[in-house]
């Protein structure tokens, strides 16, 4: 190992951005949280059953949008028209939904701000002063927006987000292809490459492009899940990694 904690053949850093660059996904989870309990409170009436804590983590975390209101309604064995990406928020349609979510999100952004995790920026600071190459790789749409209000767009080399997926045609996470676009746009094979996640999606997104070091961050428990899911070391903080003694 180097004195960044990775293998001496990896050239480039991967890193997701909610949960591992900034503290969003607490919002994230939040917003989702409203979303679900406020549509499925209206539609279920007394047989209400909140949006929990493991529904997030096992059916939205990590995921694009309209993909996580997709898995929960299956979780749910609930089938709602796709409609459109433009539906308003109140469309009882997949989009309108997601839409409805990112609604809730931008309001709790807007209210709290945005924190960051400052150990991730000390980290990202060494490993380009090192000479590797950085990406940012996000399901969010909003992903350069917070990059640019916490003042960190220009530590990536690379930005792969929805609107890159959307672009592109690339699958979300736990499909590969986003981080397999990212090394790409680096010119880094995968094999030299590490991933930096907190998400499951995010770790077998990892292990299925056959990446050189998969980094589990682990803000809230699962550290058992992130290694089962796919992570070669999970850390409770990126800057971990700077310590010769894992």
């Amino acid at each position: 190992m180097t004195d960044t904690g990775l293998p001496a053949t990896i050239r480039a850093c991967l890193f997701d951005l909610d949960g591992v660059v900034t503290a969003t996904a607490v919002v994230h989870a939040a917003a989702w949280k409203e979303m679900f309990d406020a549509f499925l409170r209206d539609r279920d009436g007394e047989n209400f059953r909140p949006f929990t804590s493991l529904d997030y983590e096992n059916h939205v975390d990590g995921r694009p949008r309209a993909d996580g209101v997709r898995t929960f309604l299956a979780s749910r064995g609930i089938d709602l028209p796709e409609g459109d990406p433009d539906d308003p928020p109140g469309a009882r349609t997949v989009h309108g939904l997601g839409n409805r979510k990112n609604v809730a999100l931008l309001r709790r952004i807007r209210t709290d701000g945005v924190e960051t995790y400052d150990g991730t920026l000390r980290y990202l600071r060494i490993v380009r002063a090192r000479g590797l190459g950085t990406a940012i790789v996000s399901s969010s749409a909003n992903c350069r927006d917070v990059l640019r209000a916490i003042g960190a767009e220009d530590l990536f080399d690379v930005r792969v987000d929805a609107g890159t997926a959307a672009a592109r045609g690339l699958a979300g996470k736990p499909a590969p292809d986003t981080f397999l676009a990212a090394a790409r746009d680096l010119g880094v094979a995968p094999a030299r490459a590490a991933v930096f996640e907190d998400a499951l999606a995010g770790m077998e997104a990892g292990r299925a492009g056959g990446f050189g070091f998969v980094v589990g961050v682990d803000r809230t428990g699962h550290r058992d899940a992130l290694y089962a899911h796919g992570a070669d070391r999970v850390v409770t903080d990126v800057a971990e990694l700077l310590d010769p003694t894992p």
